[in-house]
């Protein structure tokens, strides 16, 4: 993997460059879509390069739950298992910690806590998730498929990335829940710094392999892991965990960590990319990022837009023989209208995900390309 960067910004931490992998080049910043398990859910591969996506993430725990990361690896690896032709990176299963751990048992669904979500519940040192237990080696998880006991530790992870075979691999982590208190997130702290240098050791192939700066919403150990990852032989950097309770303390928490990483290399913000977020943390001095904003919501009927939010499902739109976007270019918007898509989704047709799937990731990626623009106009 080589990156480089092409302009830094005057006004911002934002850089423009480009990060050069066997399977293509990517033009950061960048928004990495998400492929959970090996699929962008309704569209094919063809169809995921013409939103003007250029990289994906998919799922390392749920592609060892099925189909097994032996068959991936039989196939040809990722790339020929699901002919994607471009740049992939998988993540290392640290965030199924927090989400099939303390996320299950507080309903906790975003990184970003929201307001219905503080309950006043703190987690505190040295307490257990109630459906997998985390220790000093790794962590112990049920199957959500059929039961049986797994072990996840830095080890496995890597062993499983490397079957996988994508471009980037993230090193193992605990992704540490939002409710909890500065002891739990210092002991949580201690395991992925440990766990950092096992990955390391762990690699033997040419992938390249970013390590994660966890702290939570603490200032001090968000710096303190940053100097720590920065300071290991990682050809990237991942930025995770919660972000806090609002967009502009988020920015400031993604600040602490760039200011300590090395300048030459890539930052990758993990699980973080509502439209409003994007200038900011690319503000922030983010080169990629991955979300599933533009997908998920998409399944649920709701088109982002130059007019906003629509939500394709209400009876309204029956009335509108209109394009989703008329400043939009995109397949969809070109060829579809509000009703007929409006219709799609109330019939609770797949095709109707489909389209607003493409036209979102069209949309998301369009927003990005002209932040890129106005980086290279010196505006950001």
């Amino acid at each position: 993997m080589n990156f480089k960067i092409l302009k830094k910004s005057k006004n911002s931490r934002a850089r423009l460059g480009f990060l050069e992998t066997e399977h293509g080049v990517v033009e950061t910043p960048c928004l990495v879509p998400v492929a959970t398990q090996a699929v962008v859910k309704t569209l094919d591969s063809k169809e995921v390069v013409e939103t003007k996506s250029q990289i994906l993430i998919a799922n390392t725990f749920h592609l060892h739950l099925k189909p097994g990361e032996k068959i991936v690896d039989k196939a040809g690896k990722l790339y020929n298992f699901m002919n994607w032709k471009k740049p992939l990176m998988t993540d290392s299963g640290g965030y199924q910690v927090f989400s099939l751990g303390f996320g299950i048992d507080f309903g906790l669904g975003s990184k970003i806590l929201k307001e219905e979500q503080k309950r006043g519940e703190v987690i505190k040192e040295n307490a257990q998730p109630q459906k997998i237990k985390i220790n000093y080696d790794g962590v112990v998880f049920r199957s959500p498929i059929n039961g049986d006991e797994l072990f996840l530790g830095p080890k496995e992870s890597i062993k499983i990335q490397e079957k996988l075979g994508a471009d980037i691999i993230f090193a193992f982590d605990e992704c540490t829940p939002p409710l909890a208190d500065l002891n739990y997130v210092k002991k949580s702290l201690e395991k992925t710094h440990r766990w950092a240098k096992v990955c390391l050791k762990a690699k033997k192939s040419k992938q390249a392999l970013f390590g994660i700066v966890q702290g939570s919403r603490f200032k001090d150990l968000r710096i303190e892991s940053a100097k720590f990852i920065a300071g290991l032989d990682f050809n990237g950097f991942g930025i995770g965990g919660e972000f806090g309770n609002d967009k502009k303390e988020m920015g400031k928490m993604v600040q602490w960590v760039v200011d300590e990483l090395p300048e030459k290399k890539p930052r990758h913000l993990l699980g973080v990319g509502y439209l409003e977020d994007m200038e900011l943390i690319i503000k922030s001095g983010v080169d990629t990022f991955d979300c599933t904003v533009p997908t998920h919501y998409a399944r649920r009927g709701i088109a982002f837009t130059s007019e906003g939010k629509l939500n394709l499902k209400q009876t309204k739109f029956f009335k509108k023989r209109e394009p989703l976007d008329k400043e939009c270019t995109c397949n969809v918007c070109l060829n579809y209208k509000k009703d007929y898509i409006c219709h799609l989704m109330r019939a609770g047709e797949i095709t109707g995900m489909k389209l607003l799937t493409f036209h979102n990731l069209f949309y998301f990626n369009t927003f990005v390309e002209e932040i890129r623009n106005k980086i290279k106009k010196g505006e950001i």
